[in-house]
């Protein structure tokens, strides 16, 4: 299995583990150099958004991947972790509606989780 798809699928359980809402998974490989793919998901306040972002951390760095930077964890709004291959933005559900990344990356081809099955 690809190693950025291998990453996507332990952060998505890792998001969901914590009640992430709306998690969507993004190939954003045909239409940026920034990474292969991006998550999204919300919470419902900023602890969960702090606990769904710790999850991710602990779920890859479990696995040997190592975040290369953190931006925003204070304030709990919209944190974004750079794994390299994989960008993980975890929102407050007002501000994931304000930024609004699925319309900005929409060029990408969105993933559903047979998506994810038949990438193996």
């Amino acid at each position: 299995m690809e190693q950025s798809l291998h990453m996507v699928k332990l952060a998505k359980a890792a998001l969901e583990d914590k009640k992430a809402q709306n998690v969507k998974i993004i190939d954003i490989r045909n239409v940026s150099v920034l990474a292969d793919y991006f998550i999204i998901a919300d919470g419902s306040n900023p602890n969960q958004v702090q606990a769904m972002a710790d999850s991710v951390e602990e779920t890859l760095g479990k696995a040997g991947y190592a975040c290369r930077q953190i931006e925003g964890y204070g304030t709990g709004g919209w944190i974004l972790m750079d794994y390299g291959d994989i960008i993980v933005h975890a929102f407050n559900r007002e501000d994931r509606l304000f930024y609004d990344l699925e319309r900005i990356w929409r060029d990408g081809k969105f993933l559903e989780a047979e998506d994810l099955e038949a990438e193996n």
